[in-house]
């Protein structure tokens, strides 16, 4: 067998935060069809978040020793120091790895991870299987990033000075550039008006013939996602984005911070506060687990802007530790002190 019919393949799930990456993901695990997967996944905040909703899968094509967490910054700009080790991990598994879901943090530019893959130690073992991105159709409709944009270029158009977009903006766009296919969330939630808008919008945005496939729940067949077998490695360069002509990428535009809040009576009523304070400080998206006082089962609580979902998970463990974090996440310069008070209520 030639080394490069060997090499294990490897499909990228990148995606603005909140997207439904973890959800098309767990989604994929839960119809694997007897290919056994292994999944890094890149989290931002202090806390395995997503890393922990796949662990709790319990799902035999993906043991949990088969989930590596890489929390240590953006996994585009620690290569080195993990991703290669991470990927050292799963291709020493017994029996062997058949697939390899990384999922990105939603701030994680696509490009510099797939450039990793043309690493000799790396490229010699796996190849980029397909980039997908997954866009949140319900924000797009609305106008998010399209509004965004527009203020952006009618500045620009009046100062010719600026010289830059938004970063969420950029980073958007950059992640939609390098996509192999696109993942339209939340299709359920949107009109056909809304949904003509949010096919728009991203069409502007792609320069190749990229594939839109809308979705709920992240139901999507996995014959759709994986075995593609693109090699995106080999033609990564070809996909131009906003940071071509950088040495290097920072994630500066953004606060992440932790906030341990008290157990909670009514998940509804906490569920408000996160909206809350979306909408009064600018929060991009709030997840975490909470404590509900005299339930047994764990709280997760996922915001994207004031969207907040809750549910219960499965039961607390003796081996967690029992209390309510949440991750919160946002342009830099977050009000810490402001949100903490309106998420203690």
């Amino acid at each position: 067998m030639t080394a490069s019919v060997s090499r294990v393949p490897c499909t990228v799930v990148t995606g603005f935060l909140g997207a439904g990456k973890t959800t098309l993901i767990r989604h994929l695990l839960e119809n694997a069809k007897g290919k056994r997967l292994a999944i890094i996944v890149n989290e931002f905040g202090d806390i395995g978040i997503d890393g922990e909703i796949l662990k709790g899968c319990g799902i035999d094509s993906c043991p949990e020793e088969n989930i590596v967490e890489l929390a240590n910054g953006c996994i585009c700009c620690t290569v080195a120091d993990d991703f290669v080790p991470a990927l050292d991990q799963i291709l020493s598994r017994t029996p062997k790895v058949d697939h390899i879901l990384i999922e990105t943090s939603g701030l994680a530019l696509p490009k510099p991870l797939v450039q990793a893959f043309q690493w000799p130690s790396v490229k010699s073992r796996v190849t980029v299987d397909g980039v997908i991105a997954v866009v949140d159709g319900p924000a797009l409709a609305e106008g998010r990033v399209a509004n965004d944009m527009d203020a952006l270029q009618a500045q620009r158009a009046q100062d010719e000075t600026l010289d830059h977009d938004d970063p969420v903006e950029e980073v958007f766009e950059d992640q939609v550039a390098c996509a192999d296919l696109i993942i339209l969330s939340k299709s359920d939630l949107m009109d056909a008006a809304g949904s003509a808008r949010a096919n728009a919008i991203i069409g502007e945005h792609v320069a190749r013939a990229v594939k839109i496939v809308p979705t709920s729940q992240g139901k999507v067949d996995p014959s759709v996602l994986l075995g593609l077998g693109l090699a995106v490695e080999d033609d990564i360069e070809n996909r131009k984005t906003h940071h071509d002509d950088e040495l290097d990428h920072e994630h500066d535009d953004f606060d992440s911070f932790v906030i341990d809040i008290a157990s909670v009576s009514n998940p509804d009523e906490l569920a408000k506060r996160v909206a809350t304070a979306a909408e009064e400080e600018n929060v991009l998206r709030v997840k975490g687990f909470v404590e509900v006082g005299g339930k047994p089962m764990r709280l997760l609580l996922q915001a994207v802007g004031p969207r907040v979902n809750h549910y219960y998970d499965r039961a607390w463990t003796a081996e967690d530790d029992r209390r309510s974090r949440l991750v919160v996440i946002g342009l830099k310069g977050l009000n810490r002190p402001a949100i903490e008070r309106i998420l203690a209520g």
